[in-house]
C-alpha cells in the first residue's frame, strides 16, 4: 500500500492546522450539515469533512463512520490534499494506490471516493470533504459539481475561522500594548478583511472598521449616526437582544449568530456575527466586541442547492415512475425469454420462474416456488460436489464464479439429463441480496461437440484410433513405461496384397477388409494395447506393459496370423498378408515419439523386403 508523500509545505500547513482550533473538538452544526447534504444529494453511506494531521486523519464533522480517525498512511484524504483538483476513485479494490490499503479489504470496504481539498485562504490544504462507497460507481458532472460546491461552503467557513484566529491574536496583541501602540491597533483594526466593531454596553458604536461599512454600505460618519438596531432586519432583531441581555447578565460570554443587516441601498445582506464582551477588574463591562462575516454568497449557495435539491426529488420521483414502467416491460422481457431464467433469494430458493424454465426443466412456477434450486435440476449423485447447495458452489469459492458463463449438468423432472450453461449475478435491492440466473440448454452443443472430439482423433472408416490420437498418446505411455519401470513395444503394420484386392474386387471390397482387419486388430491385442490406423493400409498398436522383447513378438505373431485368414468380399474371398516392423522403449529410454515411429516404420520396410508377412524386431 503506498503511503502519500508529504506536501513540501508540511511544517507550514501543521501550524496552520493547529492555529484553527478544529482538531479534537465538539460537532458543530455549520460543518454536519454540509456531510449530510453530500450523503443525501450523491446518495452515499458515508461523507466526512477530515482533517489531515501529523500522524492521522480526524473527522470534524462525519456522516455513516463511527470511528473518529485512522492513520495518514492509510487515508484516501492524504493523497488528494497533494492535488489541485478533486480525487476520483471509481474503484478501490483495482486502483494500485489502494487495493491492499485496510480500509479498502476490510471495514468499512471502501470501494468508491471522491474527495475536495479544503484549502486556507493562502492555499494550504488542511483536509478534504469527501463522500464514500462501499459500492464502486461512476460520480456524474452534476455529482460532481454539487461536491465542490458543498466544499466551497466548508472552506470558506474555514477561511473565516482562519480569520477570526488572525484577527483575535491581532486584537489580543493590541489590547496588551493599547497604551503604548494606539496607531497600531487602529492600523489592524482599519485593515482587517472582515467587519469588526467596538460597541458600549448598550450597543451604541464606538469604533467601526472599513471592511464593516463595506458590508453594510455606509461611510464611517454615516454608519456612527445610526444603531446596529437601526440596520438589523426587523425579524432578526429579537433574537439579537435576546442573546446581548444574557451577554450582559453574564450568563454567557460571547454568542454568534447568523442575522441580516439592511444596507443603505435598502438590500438586505446575510452576516455571521460573533459578540463578545471586554470586561474590566470587577467584572463590569467596559466595551463589547462584535466581528462581521458576510455570509451573503454563502446563502445564495445554499438556496441553489435547497432548490437543486427539490429539483432532484422532483427528478427521482419522475425518475421513479419511469423505473415501474421499466419493471413491468423487464417483466414480460424475462417471461418471454428463450433463456430459462429463474430469480432467487439470498438463501437460493426461488421466486422467479419463467415460461422457458418451464419448458427446459417440466416443473410449473407454482412447483418450483421457494424450493432450494438444486432440488429442481441438480442430479442427485452430484449434489455432494455443490456441498448441498448450488447457490454456494457459485459465489462461495475464493475466485466467485458470479457473472461468469458456467457449464453444469442437470436434470428435468422427467428424471432426463441435460447439460446447462448457467451465468448468475447478484442483486441488492433495498438493502436485500438475491440473484438472478440465466440457465441455456447446450445439450445438443455439447454432443456436437462431443461428436467432432471423437472424429478429430479417430479413423471414421474403421473406428480405430488415428494418427493424430497417436501423437498424443505415445508421449503419455512413455510416461508410465518410465515411472512403472516397464518397457512398451510399438508395432508398425503394413498390409501385403491389399493392391492387388482394390484392383480385384474395388475400392468399396477394400473399405470393407480394412474394416475387417480392425476389428481383428482389436480382438487379437490386450486391453491394455491400443491399435491406431494411419492411413490407407498402415496401422500401428501401441504394447504397454512389457517384461521383454520376447512379448512382443508373440504379440506381433498373433497379428499376422489373424490378418492372413481370408476374408468374404463379393461372393467370394480376399486375402492379405502383414509386415510389421517392431520398435521398442526401454524404462527412461531417450527415443521421442517421433523416432521410435520412424524406427518400427524402417523396421517394417526392412520386413518387407525380407519377403513380406515377416516380423523385423528391433536389433539384439
Amino acid at each position: 500500500m503506498p503511503a502519500a508523500a508529504y506536501p513540501p509545505d508540511e511544517a507550514e500547513r501543521q501550524t496552520l492546522l493547529a492555529s484553527l482550533r478544529l482538531l479534537d473538538t465538539e460537532a458543530e452544526e455549520v460543518f454536519d450539515r454540509i456531510t449530510r447534504l453530500v450523503a443525501r444529494l450523491l446518495k452515499v453511506p458515508t461523507a466526512l469533512f477530515s482533517l489531515v494531521d501529523a500522524e492521522r486523519q480526524w473527522f470534524k464533522s462525519r456522516v455513516g463512520m463511527e470511528t473518529l480517525e485512522t492513520p495518514r498512511e492509510q487515508a484516501f484524504c492524504a493523497h488528494a490534499i497533494l492535488q489541485d483538483q478533486p480525487l476520483v476513485v471509481a474503484d478501490a479494490a483495482t486502483d494500485a494506490r489502494f487495493a491492499d490499503n485496510p480500509l479498502v479489504t476490510g471495514s468499512p470496504n471502501i470501494r468508491f471516493y471522491a474527495g475536495v481539498p479544503i484549502r486556507s485562504s493562502g492555499g494550504l490544504p488542511i483536509g478534504t470533504l469527501c463522500a464514500i462507497d462501499d459500492h464502486a460507481r461512476v460520480l456524474t458532472a452534476d455529482e460532481l459539481c454539487i461536491l465542490i460546491d458543498l466544499a466551497d461552503i466548508v472552506q470558506k467557513e474555514v477561511q473565516y475561522r482562519e480569520r477570526l484566529a488572525v484577527a483575535g491574536r491581532h486584537l489580543e496583541q493590541s489590547e496588551a500594548v493599547l497604551d503604548a501602540s494606539e496607531a497600531r491597533f487602529r492600523t489592524i483594526f482599519d485593515l482587517a478583511s472582515i467587519g469588526i466593531s467596538m460597541l458600549s454596553p448598550h450597543g451604541a458604536w464606538l469604533r467601526v472598521n472599513r471592511a464593516l461599512c463595506g458590508i453594510v454600505g455606509y461611510t464611517e460618519e454615516e454608519l456612527m449616526r445610526q444603531t446596529f438596531q437601526d440596520i438589523t432586519h426587523p425579524d432578526d432583531l429579537d433574537i439579537d437582544l435576546a442573546q446581548l441581555e444574557q451577554l450582559r447578565a453574564g450568563a454567557i460570554s460571547q454568542y454568534q449568530l447568523e442575522k441580516r443587516y439592511i444596507r443603505k441601498d435598502g438590500a438586505t445582506v446575510w452576516v455571521n456575527l460573533n459578540v463578545s464582551a471586554k470586561r474590566g477588574a470587577g467584572g463590569a463591562i467596559d466595551y463589547l466586541i462584535a466581528v462581521v462575516k458576510d455570509i451573503q454568497a454563502q446563502k445564495e449557495a445554499q438556496a441553489a442547492l435547497d432548490a437543486l435539491h427539490a429539483d432532484l426529488e422532483q427528478r427521482v420521483a419522475a425518475r421513479t415512475d419511469e423505473l415501474r414502467e421499466r419493471e413491468a416491460e423487464l417483466r414480460s422481457v424475462i417471461e418471454n425469454a428463450n433463456d430459462a431464467y429463474i430469480g432467487l433469494d439470498a438463501n437460493g430458493a426461488v421466486t422467479v420462474w419463467n415460461r422457458a424454465a418451464e419448458e427446459t426443466f417440466g416443473y410449473g412456477p407454482l412447483e418450483a416456488a421457494g424450493r432450494q434450486l438444486e432440488s429442481l435440476i441438480v442430479p442427485p449423485d452430484l449434489l455432494r460436489a455443490h456441498r448441498g447447495s448450488l447457490l454456494r458452489y457459485l459465489t462461495g469459492s475464493a475466485a466467485s464464479k458470479l457473472g461468469k458463463r458456467v457449464e453444469l449438468p442437470a436434470m428435468r423432472k422427467d428424471g432426463t439429463l441435460l447439460t446447462v450453461e448457467v451465468r448468475i449475478n447478484e442483486l441488492e435491492v433495498r438493502g436485500m441480496r438475491m440473484y438472478s440466473a440465466f440457465l441455456h440448454d447446450i445439450s445438443e452443443r455439447k454432443q456436437a461437440e462431443s461428436r467432432r472430439e471423437f472424429e478429430s482423433r479417430h479413423d471414421m472408416l474403421t473406428g480405430l484410433l488415428n494418427r493424430r490420437a497417436l501423437m498424443e498418446t505415445l508421449p503419455i505411455a512413455q510416461s508410465r513405461a518410465n515411472r512403472g519401470g516397464q518397457s512398451l513395444g510399438l508395432l508398425f503394420i503394413d498390409l501385403d496384397g491389399f493392391k492387388a484386392v482394390n484392383d480385384t474386387h474395388g475400392h468399396e471390397a477394400g473399405d470393407r477388409l480394412l474394416n475387417e482387419i480392425g476389428t481383428r486388430l482389436r480382438g487379437v491385442v490386450r486391453k491394455t494395447d491400443s491399435v491406431f490406423r494411419l492411413a490407407g493400409d498402415e496401422f500401428t498398436v501401441l504394447l504397454e506393459g512389457l517384461h521383454d522383447a520376447g512379448s512382443a513378438h508373440v504379440a506381433a505373431a498373433k497379428i499376422i496370423e489373424a490378418v492372413s485368414r481370408p476374408v468374404a468380399v463379393d461372393g467370394g474371398e480376399a486375402r492379405v498378408g502383414a509386415s510389421i516392423g517392431l520398435a521398442l522403449f526401454a524404462p527412461n529410454g531417450d527415443a521421442s515419439p517421433e523416432g521410435l515411429i520412424k524406427e518400427a516404420d524402417e523396421r517394417m520396410y526392412q520386413a518387407k523386403r525380407a519377403g513380406k508377412g515377416r516380423i523385423c524386431p528391433p536389433a539384439p
